[in-house]
């Protein structure tokens, strides 16, 4: 986490997802906004993953990115239970290459929005960024850095 005060939550679903939680950081870090990471599962903690979402606002969490794989229910459990927007990571897993988990991230039904980025380690760092250009909207020094980096990442063509 970073010494600012948290203003996204990174919920991952297995400590096999702590590599995505690492890239999704370093994209936090690099703009300076304050996020804490928690392992919560839709399926093996769903009391405590509901807890998290419900009281995410209150303790002024504005976004959240829910990683996770397989049936990777995370995004959705988390989207149904806060007012905040929610953005889902598919993981890629066992058999399926993280198809399965794209599908189960992206099919939400309508009411319950998730919006859900590429599988795998760019759509960890795609969330983050798209979370930083929600946070930007209110915050001209956070919407400075995003203009500057995008003009950095047309130079470089890489993140």
């Amino acid at each position: 986490m970073t010494d600012d005060k948290p203003l996204v939550g990174i919920v991952y679903g297995s400590p096999t997802d702590i590599e995505l939680v690492e890239a999704a950081a370093k994209v936090l870090e690099r703009f300076g906004v304050g996020f804490e990471a928690v392992q919560l599962s839709a399926h093996r903690s769903p009391e405590q993953t509901a807890t998290y979402a419900e009281e995410a606002s209150a303790r002024g969490l504005k976004v959240l990115v829910g990683i996770a794989g397989m049936a990777a229910h995370l995004a959705g459990a988390l989207a149904s239970r806060t007012p905040l927007p929610v953005i889902g990571v598919p993981a890629q897993g066992p058999g399926l290459g993280g198809l399965d988990a794209l599908l189960s991230t992206v099919q939400m039904p309508a009411g319950v929005p998730v919006a859900t980025v590429a599988v795998g380690s760019a759509g960890a760092k795609n969330a983050s960024l798209l979370a930083v250009q929600v946070l930007a909207l209110s915050d001209p020094d956070l919407s400075r850095k995003l203009v500057e980096f995008k003009k950095e990442q047309a130079e470089k063509k890489v993140l």
